[in-house]
């Protein structure tokens, strides 16, 4: 008998063999759960022709509303994990991520322990970590909004021509801090300081650490070094009104807004955190180790024999 009262989102795109084969066991074993399971409407039309069985799985805003989903399992990387917590947004539901890719660093655990995994969503055994995002509005030259959005990793400016510099001007809090021409800009949440910031050169944050990095993408300036404001500051990055070109916004890659010269774009702490679904407390530190495959060979720290470091497998690389 199905749980209507139980609603859960699985989250999986129908690309990869092996994401179809997961995205199937996991619906059978919410199925036999008696959990009602919920699929997006694009996931669905693309996982039909795959999965023949899908006729008691409900469609998210047809037949269950996003308030009423309990829990999102995702099946990828960190894209299709950005996707579940873009999806349900305007609810309450954590997200769960089960690694199909390869760092995978917002996911919580690999492939292989998937079917402990859904057996703990059903016992309601984990616990909600809510990470800090990003409130980013755009405003035009006569300081109205015209767009209006949000980021879990980054919202970043970018020019939108090859061949030009954008010419930009940094605020914190009202007040002007430094122009410059550049390739863009990049501001992120301590749980995006692992992505784009950290290609772009940026901070590792600690996601219990609050704060803003502010990142500039090559920059032709002495002072454009990367900035950590608390996150009760204000961040605005202004295109320049004598800019040739245009340029264009960015939020966690999904979401994006033009910006023409004399656009102005808004980056605060947004009052909505994303909540992840954790069942294994762990600590960053080891996260990053394993997720970059850093060298700790030699170490004699404390706790060195009671609680060894365990590395990457051979095949998973960094982005």
């Amino acid at each position: 008998m199905i749980d209507a009262e139980r609603s859960i989102l699985v989250v999986a795109h129908a690309h990869r063999d092996e994401t179809v084969d997961a995205a199937r066991r996991v619906i059978t074993a919410l199925r036999s759960a008696g959990a009602r399971a919920v699929l997006a409407p694009e996931d669905l039309d693309e996982l039909r022709p795959s999965i023949a069985d899908l006729g008691d799985v409900a469609t998210l805003g047809v037949d269950v509303p996003v308030d009423d989903i309990e829990l999102a399992i995702v099946l990828g990387g960190d894209g299709t994990i950005l996707r579940a917590a873009e999806l349900v947004r305007e609810g309450m539901a954590p997200v769960l991520g089960i690694n199909m890719g390869h760092v995978g660093f917002l996911a919580e655990i690999e492939r292989d322990d998937m079917d402990d995994a859904v057996r703990r969503v059903i016992d309601r055994d984990y616990r909600v970590e809510e990470r800090m995002a990003l409130h980013v509005r755009v405003k035009d030259d006569t300081d109205h909004v015209v767009y209006e959005t949000w980021a879990l990793n980054e919202a970043t400016v970018e020019k939108a021509s090859r061949e030009r510099l954008l010419e930009v001007v940094i605020e914190i809090d009202g007040r002007p801090l430094s122009s410059f021409g550049c390739d863009g800009m990049v501001v992120s949440t301590p749980t995006g300081s692992t992505a784009y910031n950290f290609s772009a050169g940026g901070p590792v944050i600690w996601p219990t650490v609050e704060a803003i990095a502010v990142v500039p993408l090559s920059a032709h300036a002495l002072f454009a070094k990367p900035l950590v404001v608390g996150p009760e500051h204000t961040v605005a990055i202004e295109v320049l009104r004598r800019n040739q070109g245009t340029g264009v916004l960015w939020c966690d890659g999904r979401r994006s807004h033009d910006l023409p010269p004399g656009a102005r774009v808004v980056v605060r702490r947004s009052e909505r955190p994303v909540r992840l679904a954790r069942l294994h407390p762990a600590a960053f530190t080891d996260r990053l180790v394993r997720k970059f495959r850093l060298p700790v060979e030699g170490w004699r720290g404390p706790s060195a024999l009671t609680a060894p470091v365990r590395t990457a497998p051979a095949g998973e690389h960094a982005l």
